[in-house]
């Protein structure tokens, strides 16, 4: 019962426990580095200025073709309204 609680969702996305976890810390590196940026950025202003947002849209792009079948794009992002916000 407890193994499931760990296996269920990696077996959801066709992922073992172990690629599940190596994929989901491919993306919290970036996300803690970017948010780090961000902090800084907030501190003083003159420093990684675009920093945040380009690990946001580079996350984007790797998790909306995550598990896509080759020859299928996806949507395309609005990055005008995206940057407005950032």
């Amino acid at each position: 019962m407890l193994l499931d609680a760990f296996t269920r969702h990696p077996r959801s996305v066709d992922e073992t426990y172990a690629e599940h976890m190596a994929v989901a810390w491919s993306f919290a590196v970036p996300m803690l580095a970017g948010g780090l940026a961000c902090l800084v950025h907030g501190i003083f202003p003159f420093l990684f200025e675009t920093t945040g947002s380009r690990c946001v849209k580079a996350l984007h792009v790797r998790i909306a073709n995550r598990g896509r079948k080759a020859g299928v794009e996806p949507p395309a992002p609005n990055w005008a309204a995206f940057d407005a916000v950032i």
